[in-house]
């Protein structure tokens, strides 16, 4: 799978190709019937897949402070789409030149000269160009008069719900985590570098690796049962903090730190996975940092509990 950040110089798609645009945050179990769909008409028609991303979310560049909590970072992305035989990811730039594009601008520039597209695969609802006025008959129309055939994707329901980031959003922000884990198709993880910290979960006596985290908003907030990935052979049990460390920061910046339960490898550096188990409490501030570690014991005690370690 090869990633560009534009159109491609030199694609080697003369003959054309097969396309999908969308977000894909968290690369849910809706993402994949949409990416297996594409990848069936790529065999078909003997045509590369290309999915095309934008970055940032376009939520985030319209209205920063209310978009939606990102399920995956770019790069969180990147690695589940690495997972399926996709030819190429188009990232997108998303900023003022692509918001100021009209839809037909769009399409002729990017899909019909830049990729020359064949068969293109959108959502029923997909909107896009400026102020949202390209839409999926538009497609079509286009699609006629420069030949590609613009199709739209069934919804994929899970027990009667419409499996979307959104559904995730909500099932993960309630603490259900198996509702979460039956839309994505996997448990709910999220994966950064390992960056120094201020050495305050040390001094407590729980050292913890701090999980650099690429996003505006996280999807979760609290104490949670965790398993982190990549450290070890095997999965390494623990507890995690996600959010603003109120009782040590008052609460300015959100954060990510695990404690790995019997583990003391210099990790600093090195890309972790961490999977969300189940939530043990909201976070909230304390009075002294003598309370905060004897909480701190308390959530060791019961994740060691709910993990079965």
């Amino acid at each position: 799978m090869r990633i560009v950040c534009d159109i491609p110089h030199s694609q080697g798609f003369d003959n054309g190709c097969v396309v999908t645009i969308g977000n894909f945050d968290g690369v849910h179990l809706g993402h994949q019937m949409v990416i297996r769909n594409l990848l069936k008409q790529s065999q078909k028609l003997g045509l590369p897949a290309v999915i095309v991303l934008f970055e940032p979310h376009p939520l985030e560049y319209f209205n920063r402070d209310d978009a939606p909590a990102r399920l995956t970072s770019l790069r969180e992305k990147i690695s589940q789409l690495g997972m399926w035989s996709v030819d190429l990811v188009m990232v997108l730039r998303f900023g003022k030149q692509l918001a100021d594009l009209e839809p037909e601008d769009f399409v002729i520039r990017y899909l019909v000269e830049g990729l020359k597209v064949r068969w293109l695969l959108v959502g029923d609802d997909f909107r896009f160009g400026r102020r949202r006025r390209g839409d999926f008959k538009l497609l079509q129309s286009l699609g006629a008069e420069y030949g590609f055939v613009a199709d739209d994707s069934e919804t994929l329901l899970h027990n009667g719900q419409r499996i979307s980031s959104t559904a995730i959003r909500h099932a993960l922000k309630a603490g259900d985590f198996d509702s979460a884990k039956n839309l994505l198709g996997r448990a709910y993880s999220v994966c950064g570098r390992v960056i120094y910290g201020d050495g305050r979960g040390r001094q407590l006596g729980f050292p913890t690796a701090n999980i650099q985290l690429r996003r505006i908003k996280t999807a979760l907030r609290g104490v949670f049962a965790i398993t982190a990935v990549g450290v070890s052979r095997k999965p390494v049990p623990g507890v995690a903090n996600l959010g603003v460390r109120p009782t040590v920061d008052g609460g300015q910046h959100v954060s990510l730190e695990a404690h790995l339960f019997d583990f003391d490898q210099d990790l600093y550096g090195q890309q972790v996975e961490i999977i969300f188990h189940q939530r043990i409490r909201e976070e909230r501030a304390f009075a002294s940092l003598d309370e905060l570690t004897l909480q701190i014991e308390k959530d060791v005690a019961q994740a060691r509990q709910l993990l079965a370690v």
